[in-house]
């Protein structure tokens, strides 16, 4: 599996060393300058980019015009096309309404499943099987508060867990299409995914900033586990914040562990 740790300018070369591929976020190509330059040096050097709507910290998608302004000036590996929060029928709309108008558009499209009950996760998953080239899905999902035990974070991480062994076990999910796990809850999640139950799973990718996120609160992983907890706010907020030796030193660590819990 394909790791992307999202970073904050100051360190984002030092994190890019440590991971497989490089996860932008759109909105902030218009606040900074350099944030894009980076992700264009990384096309450069060979790398795979990935470029989201930035719905997670908008709560709705980036303009679409301006959007497509942007894919054509970066020409990402892949993007997240349009979506809605947790709107099955939406997504698909806006999916269907983006694709027919923008069609020459370069870079591989990723389609994010989105839904509130099963049944609309299943219509948006085989909707994005058929017509996406990637499928994305999300870790905080509401549904998997309804479907678990324990606080939040273990519930969001058991969930997605629970609906990937859900679609697999209704035949629905799509082994002949690449996947990706937007963003985690708890770091253990991913451990569940190196179990044979999933060896045949076309999960290709991840991106979290989680490692990265606590590293720069002085907070380490835990051998074997990680971390219980998840520290407030998003790093897209501090992208310009100033990173320490002390700092990188506690990302290092926590990108080894991430690594080491999961895939051992």
């Amino acid at each position: 599996m394909l790791i992307a740790h999202e970073a904050p300018i100051d360190c984002f070369e030092f994190v890019q060393e440590r991971t497989d591929f490089d996860y932008a976020l759109v909105h902030l190509f218009e606040k900074n300058s350099r944030y894009y330059s980076l992700f264009v040096e990384a096309l450069q050097k060979g790398r795979e980019v990935l470029l989201d709507n930035s719905i997670f910290e908008l709560k709705e998608a980036f303009d679409s015009r301006k959007y497509v302004e942007w894919i054509n000036r970066l020409k990402p590996s892949y993007f997240i096309v349009p979506d809605v929060l947790e709107d099955s029928e939406g997504t698909i709309n806006n999916f269907k309404k983006f694709t027919k108008e923008y069609t020459d558009l370069p870079g591989l499209k990723i389609g994010a499943v989105q839904g509130k009950t099963y049944s609309d996760i299943v219509e948006c998953y085989k909707f994005m099987s058929d017509n996406a080239d990637y499928i994305a899905i999300s870790f905080d999902f509401s549904y998997y508060l309804l479907t678990e035990t324990g606080n939040k974070l273990e519930r969001m991480c058991k969930g997605r867990q629970r609906l990937i062994e859900r679609l697999v076990s209704d035949s629905i999910w799509n082994n002949d299409k690449p996947h990706h796990l937007l963003g985690c809850s708890l770091p253990i999640e991913f451990k569940q995914y190196s179990l044979p139950l999933y060896s045949p799973v076309s999960i290709r990718s991840l991106d979290t900033s989680n490692p990265v996120m606590h590293g720069l609160n002085h907070n380490r992983y835990i051998q074997q586990y990680g971390i219980n907890f998840k520290v407030k706010g998003l790093l897209a907020d501090i992208i310009d914040i100033p990173v320490s030796e002390a700092h990188k030193d506690n990302i290092d660590y926590n990108i080894k562990m991430f690594r080491k819990i999961n895939w051992m």
